[in-house]
């Protein structure tokens, strides 16, 4: 039988297709789903909000850079929960700690300084972030992201188990911390 992938058994030519076997055979190649919803080829904006615990795709990267609060969730669950973060110029996230869960976090857009450490006076781990760089805090850390570029930073974060309720919205740093102050009392 003809296989399309093998087409030369010398080594030398790396085996390459002569042709796109899908394109000569698949008539229906210009169809498109009516259900698979891209926000690129759509050129339209995912709207931001807590999608809850029903099963949920997005482009997280044009979610991520979309967002211009300072906290949106936008999936909240029983066991972890996604959020998106803009952080100013100049601004960072705040020295806290969460005892109980851990969370991950990735860059999209902008860079910024990471501190953590096992007390608030002892941030003895700091690292350089930018585009596309992960980390993770474990549960128990003191931590501060500060955007030390000339762009907002933007990111998304999961925190395993949820930190903030559905459906939380904190349009500046100063609404959040009085939210969070609010939780407190």
């Amino acid at each position: 039988m003809y296989n399309a992938y093998k087409t030369y058994p010398c080594f030398y030519f790396m085996n390459s297709l002569r042709y796109n076997p899908d394109i000569t055979y698949n008539t229906c190649r210009t169809y498109q789903c009516p259900y698979y919803m891209s926000t690129s080829r759509y050129n339209s904006e995912i709207e931001l909000k807590d999608y809850g615990t029903e099963p949920f795709v997005v482009n997280i990267e044009e979610a991520t850079k979309q967002n211009n609060t300072y906290r949106t969730a936008l999936w909240t669950g029983t066991h972890l929960q996604l959020t998106l973060m803009s952080i100013k110029v100049g601004e960072d996230i705040g020295l806290e700690v969460h005892p109980n869960l851990d969370q991950f976090i990735r860059i999209e857009e902008g860079q910024g300084l990471v501190k953590m450490g096992d007390s608030e006076n002892n941030l003895d781990f700091q690292r350089k972030v930018y585009d596309d760089f992960a980390f993770i805090i474990p549960a128990g850390k003191w931590h501060n992201l500060i955007n030390t570029g000339n762009k907002p930073i933007k990111l998304y974060s999961i925190y395993a188990p949820p930190e903030h309720p559905h459906g939380t919205v904190h349009e500046t740093k100063a609404i959040a911390e009085a939210a969070e102050n609010n939780e407190d009392h």
